[in-house]
């Protein structure tokens, strides 16, 4: 462990952009491989891995794998914010970002159904599972070099520069998927996935992810450990054990954070994933028999056309091409919502902000109806869709922005890797977990209409909204006033 003394002589040489750019590009990185798997989620897996005869129960194996890295990521969290608490943030942003861009870059490699059976579904488990783990730590630790090095009065604005990892690596990871499938030829139309996409194609933006690593680590291994967290140490504040200190004396603040999260999470995984199915899926029986067939045929399956049209509920018919633009179009206004919301926060506080946000997600969710239904004039539903995008993304922006600095600011400095993370992680599971799944299945019970799917997001906005009148304002918690219980003695 770094002394005391020579930490506090090194901590000056953290300037501000070298800040700025370890905690945005790292979240980058991570949001990126976090990302590429969930765009072929919707678009690979189903047909390579999942290949059930049936393009629901396809979607829903590959949903739930997607999910399983929810459920690691607590794990994450208390492994990564125990080394994080105890021994500093930089090695373990550094640990993180190494074994998320590992498990990116071996799903690249793997052999599918065709190749090895099942143990192709199971390998992309195991992968995922780690991406879920290495991603539990990341988000904490970059938002607490941010705001933990951030000037006074500024670190609701400092915390909003991990958050803005997430559009940047959605936009990223979309847009290398663009590329490759636009650069393939396409027998069956422009706005489908050619064969080469599904025989190789698919592959490259995992690969990449090795190149994006080798930056991100140069980035953060320039960093050396905040004064706050110096002080900590310096006092005696440093517990052997976070775990145990932060249960023990802030599970209170543990579940709060965990729901003040849960909205946001969800509202995010349906404008991405859930749009991204319901969009691109067949509008009518016939298109949609048509695909599932040729599918089967491709994987060698038996294809019973009947109770493919049992179990058949439709969406709008977008080519994956032109709904991906629409996407990137809305998540543009997720950064510049996400940057907006920093001052916003700095000036009139977290928690009023996320009361005003946290409504209109409320609100927004009964819009779904009058946003998403097809139309007799497909221009028509084209633009309706992409104002639905433009507005989710942007109420997005505006709750995402601030929790880069209110989940920090639950916990003292001692604790703090290991509470924001676990609240944020925790929330992962109830929101993130669940939320595709959920979403599918709302959809199929109401026969294709996506009214249900905004119920839901709107009653878990009304879950938030509570967390957030019995949660305190944190807007002036001095960091280095608050190191944590027993500064002067040990746990």
């Amino acid at each position: 462990m770094t002394s005391p003394t020579a930490a506090t002589a090194a901590a000056p040489a953290n300037p501000r952009s070298r800040v700025i750019t370890a905690s945005l590009i790292g979240t980058t990185i991570e949001f990126y491989d976090f990302y590429v798997y969930a765009t072929a989620a919707v678009l690979v897996f189903p047909i390579l891995f999942f290949p059930t005869g049936n393009d629901t129960t396809a979607l829903l194996a590959s949903f739930g794998v997607f999910g399983a890295a929810m459920i690691a990521r607590p794990l994450g969290a208390i492994v990564f914010g125990h080394f994080g608490d105890r021994f500093g943030r930089k090695a373990t942003l550094v640990a993180s970002l190494l074994t998320m861009g590992i498990a990116t870059f071996l799903i690249g490699c793997l052999p599918t159904y065709n190749d090895i059976g099942w143990w192709a579904a199971f390998l992309l488990l195991v992968l995922r599972l780690a991406q879920g783990f290495a991603l539990g730590g990341e988000w904490s630790g970059a938002a607490l070099v941010a705001t933990e090095n951030a000037p006074k009065g500024k670190r609701a604005w400092y915390g909003t520069f991990p958050q803005l990892g997430a559009p940047l690596g959605f936009i990223i990871a979309n847009s290398v998927f663009l590329g490759i499938n636009f650069l393939l030829p396409h027998p069956e139309g422009a706005g489908q996935r050619s064969a080469d996409f599904l025989a190789w194609g698919w592959r490259v933006p995992f690969l990449f992810s090795a190149v994006m690593v080798i930056i991100g680590l140069w980035v953060r291994l320039r960093l050396v450990e905040s004064e706050t967290f110096v002080k900590a140490e310096q006092k005696g504040a440093i517990r052997k054990f976070p775990l145990g200190t932060v249960v023990r004396h802030h599970w209170w603040h543990l579940i709060l954070g965990t729901f003040i999260m849960l909205a946001t999470y969800v509202l995010f995984y349906l404008m991405t994933n859930f749009t991204l199915s319901y969009g691109t899926k067949a509008a009518d029986l016939d298109t949609a028999s048509a695909a599932a067939q040729a599918a089967a045929e491709a994987a060698g399956e038996s294809f019973d056309p009947a109770a493919f049209a049992a179990q058949f509920y439709p969406g709008l018919g977008f080519g994956y091409t032109d709904f991906v633009l629409m996407q990137i179009i809305g998540v543009v206004f997720f950064g510049i919502f996400t940057l907006l919301s920093g001052p916003i926060a700095d000036a009139i506080g977290r928690r009023r902000l996320l009361l005003w946000v946290t409504a209109l997600i409320v609100v927004f969710g009964f819009t779904f109806n009058l946003f998403l239904l097809p139309h007799v004039d497909p221009k028509f539903t084209g633009a309706l869709v992409q104002a639905f995008l433009i507005f989710g993304f942007m109420l997005m922006g505006a709750t995402f922005g601030p929790m880069g600095a209110v989940l920090p600011e639950l916990f003292p400095t001692n604790v703090r890797y290991s509470g924001s993370a676990i609240s944020y992680n925790l929330s992962s599971i109830l929101g993130a977990a669940l939320a595709p799944i959920v979403a599918v299945w709302l959809w199929a019970a109401a026969g294709g209409s996506p009214w249900l799917v905004g119920i839901y997001l709107s009653a878990m906005g009304v879950l938030t909204f509570i967390a957030l009148l019995l949660s305190p304002e944190t807007k002036d918690v001095d960091y280095d006033a608050e190191l944590g219980v027993g500064v002067t003695g040990s746990l």
